[in-house]
């Protein structure tokens, strides 16, 4: 029976969501706000604390935290993939402690960024991580972000640990989803974590996408996810063209500054600010993804001018 038969874990639309700041601290009640708006239009789960969350500027109590306020505004309606990656085997496994006890679904993980391990290396991270917390991860294998590759064959390793769930890829190689399947021998969620690649990762046999663009467009990246999900890739196409000015525009400076701003200018957080070290956006950015917003129809043309 191929892996890809029972049905996964985690499939459709999870916004990797944004960590809204007002003077400086974290936004409680503007975070579980937006946290109640995403599910309502339609997000299949949420997404905390990753690094569109700002983690590496987020002390450790602002990112637990931040966990306990997804969970809340969740309200056991969709699940909660909390980040918990770290280059800290022991900080990634605290983190994950710590996203059991708050009721989170799973964790999701990054690798040993900075550190660059070996593919051994980060074999043993993920195996220590699963010896010590009985909750499901996902492995998220983002090279332009950490410099190491997870390989196929390592992918494929971590697979046949207990408490293994699912990859999120965002190598942005439409084969390795391929890959992944000829290797791992048992259910999993493929989800992607490029929005402009997510069409060819479904085709390619994936689940869904961890999103930056649904942060703001939550409602059509569910709806795509849905029909790639009912196998209508030309509708799918359809939608797809439609965000991609917003997918690439989200990207035109440092993930994730160009989402707050969108996110403010659409009104649904209080401020666009980051932490330093990224930088307020250059006006010729802000232009720009107005300019998108309206392209796509979620913000009317002359507000953009």
């Amino acid at each position: 029976m191929p892996a890809t038969s029972a049905t996964p874990m985690f499939r459709g639309s999870f916004p990797a969501l944004i960590t809204p700041f007002k003077d400086g601290k974290v936004d409680a009640a503007g975070f579980k706000k937006f946290a109640e708006w995403q599910i309502a239009q339609g997000s299949n789960g949420l997404v905390p604390v990753g690094t569109t969350g700002e983690t590496p500027t987020l002390s450790h109590d602002e990112h637990k935290h931040v966990i306990d306020l997804c969970v809340e505004a969740a309200r056991g309606r969709v699940p909660v993939i909390a980040g918990a990656g770290s280059n800290s085997t022991e900080e990634a496994i605290e983190l994950t402690e710590y996203s059991k006890q708050a009721g989170a679904a799973a964790t999701l993980h990054s690798t040993g960024y900075y550190n660059k391990p070996t593919q051994e290396g980060l074999y043993l991270h993920f195996k220590a991580i699963n010896d010590a917390v009985d909750l499901p991860f996902i492995v998220y294998n983002v090279p332009p972000r950490t410099i190491v590759d997870i390989s196929a064959e390592t992918m494929a390793r971590i697979a046949q640990l207990k408490n293994f769930a699912g990859i999120k890829d965002a190598t942005a190689k439409m084969e390795r989803e391929s890959q992944h399947r000829q290797l791992i021998k048992r259910t999993y969620s493929a989800l992607s974590g490029e929005d402009g690649s997510a069409l060819g990762y479904n085709a390619h046999g994936g689940h869904g996408c961890i999103s930056v663009t649904a942060n703001v467009a939550p409602k059509e990246c569910s709806e795509f996810q849905a029909l790639c999900r009912n196998g209508d890739y030309k509708s799918a196409l359809v939608l797809h063209d439609r965000l991609m000015p917003l997918h690439d525009v989200l990207f035109c400076e440092t993930n994730p500054a160009p989402v707050k701003y969108a996110a403010w200018r659409l009104g649904l957080i209080g401020s666009p600010d980051c932490r330093l070290p990224l930088a307020p956006l250059l006006d010729a950015s802000k232009k720009a993804i107005d300019a998108a917003l309206a392209k796509v129809g979620l913000l009317n043309a002359k507000a953009a001018e």
